[in-house]
């Protein structure tokens, strides 16, 4: 490791240089002889990325605006449908409530002419009692199916004589309150 190992390093160093130097020498020399082609190309090509980049986003909205025509068309048909299902329903409501009133006005003229009818009757001294009756009792067979069914599946929780005062009536649950006192241990 001595003096002749360092000409060594020095002429690795130097060849390390020599290339760079060489390096720039070369790309000084193509620049002067080629630069203004260079300059040239690099605009032209700027040019043409930003005339794609216009081309490409006049197409894009293009394309959106195609696409929002065929959206509004899309929405205004769905808006139709549903206007459409919406008088469909309403007239479906219509009918049925014609078809209440109608049947109110059915049972209030039924009413009146019992009203009618037992005015009747208590003119002539019959009793009106008897025909109220009647016409209770055809009520409640036309509602009967209804209250039976709601009636049915009800059952009462507690008997008719139950008081919970009395202590009686309360089934097999008796209960009754521990002596007062002092209590009996010794």
């Amino acid at each position: 490791m001595g003096d002749e190992d360092l000409p060594h390093r020095l002429n690795k160093a130097s060849l390390k240089n020599q290339d760079l130097g060489y390096f720039s020498l070369t790309v000084g020399e193509f620049l002067s002889q080629y630069g203004w082609y260079w300059l040239a190309v690099t605009v032209l090509a700027y040019v043409l990325v930003q005339h794609l980049n216009k081309r490409r986003s006049s197409q894009r909205e293009h394309n959106a605006s195609q696409q929002t025509q065929q959206d509004a068309a899309l929405i205004a048909r769905n808006q139709g449908a549903m206007e459409a299902a919406r008088r469909k329903m309403q007239e479906e409501l219509d009918a049925k409530a014609a078809v209440f009133k109608e049947k109110q006005k059915q049972e209030e003229e039924e009413k009146r002419r019992q009203k009618v009818d037992m005015w009747d009757s208590m003119q002539q001294g019959k009793s009106y009692r008897g025909t109220a009756k009647l016409s209770q009792t055809t009520e409640e067979a036309s509602s009967s199916t209804a209250v039976l069914k709601s009636k049915t599946g009800k059952k009462p929780l507690r008997s008719p004589d139950y008081n919970p005062l009395s202590g009686q009536g309360g089934g097999s649950c008796s209960w009754r309150p521990g002596r007062r006192g002092p209590s009996s241990g010794g």
